[in-house]
C-alpha cells in the first residue's frame, strides 16, 4: 500500500513544461531583514550553524568566503518549504480537478478510477496502480494551454482549503524557511526551489509566498507543443517527454536549468538525497540540511516509516555528512 501511495504521489507531479534557463536574481535589498536574524528559530546548534556558514561564505577575509556569483542555493519544496500531509498537494489538486470535472463526464461515477476519486475511495485508488493514476493525471491536467493551467491553479490555491487543517494551503508555508530564504538572499545568495512537484503548478503561487521569481523554480515537466489559436500564440499542455525532477533527477535539473554545483541544499526526505549529496560533496564549504518532522502537536511527525516524504536513508547520510538536521519540534518556535 505504502509503495503504491508513494506511486501515486509522484506521478502526480506531472505538470508539462519546458523550462527556460533561471534569469538573475535580484538580492531583494529592499527588503529590511527581521529585527532578529531568523526569528522564528529558537537558540541552538541549528541556527548557531546556519549563521555561521552564512558568516564564513560572505566574509571576504575569511578563507571560506565564496564570490556572489556562487553563491547558490536550493531548496525543495513539498515538506521543506510547506506541509505534504495527508498526501502532496499536488496530488490534492488533481483529486479536485476530478471532482470539478465530473459534470462534464457523468460517465466517471461508473468508470474506474475516476469513480474512486468521486468517492473518495483510497483503496481503489491504491489498487488502480500507475495506469490508473496515468488517466487520473491525464484527465486533470492535461490538454490545456499553459495560461489555462495557471489560471485553474491559482483558482484552486486562493480557495481551496487543506482537508484537516482547514486553511488554504499557501498559509501551510513555513514561517522560519522563509526567514531562511530572506536571509540568504540579504547576504547574496540566488535561491532555487528545486521540487518533484510539477513545475507548472509551482510556479503561479510560488514567487508570493516564498520571493523566488518563477525562472528559479525547476521541478517535474512534460512537453508543450506550440500552436496558433486564432491568431494568438499558445503553448498546449501534453502528457509525454517526462521529466521528473525527484532523487536522482535532481541533480540532473539542477545542472540543465541552473548550470552551476550548489553550495547550500535544503531538504526534508529521502528524495532529496542525491541533490543533497551532489550540493554539499565538493571543493570549499558547503551546508546541506534536512527539515526533520517531529512535531506532531503543531504539524505532522514522521519519517523512516512514512509513505509521504520517507526520510531513512538522508537521515542516515546525514550523520556520515555532517549535515545539519531541524528537529522541527525544538528548533521552530513557530511552525507556520
Amino acid at each position: 500500500m505504502k509503495k503504491i501511495f508513494y506511486l501515486l504521489s509522484a506521478v502526480l507531479m506531472i505538470t508539462g513544461c519546458r523550462q527556460p534557463a533561471p534569469g538573475h536574481q535580484s538580492s531583494n535589498s529592499d527588503q529590511p531583514l527581521p529585527d532578529s536574524v531568523l526569528p522564528s528559530w529558537n537558540e541552538g546548534k541549528t541556527r548557531t550553524a546556519i549563521l555561521e556558514f552564512v558568516d564564513a561564505v560572505t566574509d571576504s577575509n575569511d578563507v571560506n568566503y565564496v564570490k556572489p556569483e556562487d553563491r547558490i542555493a536550493v531548496f525543495d519544496n513539498d515538506g521543506t518549504l510547506w506541509s505534504e500531509q495527508p498526501m502532496y498537494f499536488q496530488g490534492l489538486f488533481a483529486f479536485d480537478r476530478i471532482r470539478s470535472l465530473a459534470a462534464q463526464h457523468p460517465e466517471w461515477k461508473t468508470k474506474q478510477p475516476y469513480k474512486a476519486v468521486l468517492e473518495n475511495d483510497m483503496k481503489t485508488l491504491a489498487e488502480a496502480g500507475i495506469m490508473g493514476i496515468g488517466q487520473i493525471v491525464g484527465a486533470s491536467h492535461a490538454g490545456m494551454t499553459s495560461a489555462e493551467f495557471k489560471q485553474i491553479v491559482l483558482n484552486w490555491i486562493d480557495t481551496a482549503r487543506h482537508p484537516i487543517k482547514k486553511v488554504k494551503y499557501t498559509e501551510l508555508t513555513y514561517k522560519p524557511m522563509k526567514e531562511l530564504i530572506l536571509y540568504l538572499q540579504q547576504n547574496g545568495f540566488k535561491t532555487f526551489i528545486v521540487s518533484g512537484g510539477g513545475v507548472d503548478f509551482m510556479r503561479p503561487w510560488a514567487e508570493r509566498a516564498y520571493n523566488i521569481p518563477s525562472e528559479n523554480i525547476v521541478g517535474t515537466y512534460a512537453n508543450l507543443k506550440f500552436e496558433m489559436v486564432n491568431d494568438t500564440p499558445a503553448l498546449r499542455r501534453e502528457s509525454d517527454g517526462l521529466f521528473v525532477d525527484d532523487g536522482p533527477g535532481k541533480p540532473v535539473g539542477i545542472q540543465r536549468f541552473i548550470g552551476k554545483q550548489p553550495i547550500a541544499a535544503f531538504g526534508n526526505s529521502d528524495g532529496d538525497l542525491q541533490m543533497l549529496q551532489y550540493s554539499t560533496i565538493g571543493k570549499g564549504i558547503r551546508f546541506g540540511l534536512i527539515v526533520h518532522h517531529t512535531d506532531a502537536e503543531r504539524e505532522w511527525a514522521y519519517d523512516r516509516a512514512s509513505h509521504i516524504g520517507k526520510l531513512d536513508k538522508a537521515l542516515d547520510e546525514a550523520a556520515k555528512r555532517n549535515w545539519t538536521i531541524v528537529d522541527m519540534k525544538k528548533d521552530w518556535n513557530t511552525i507556520y
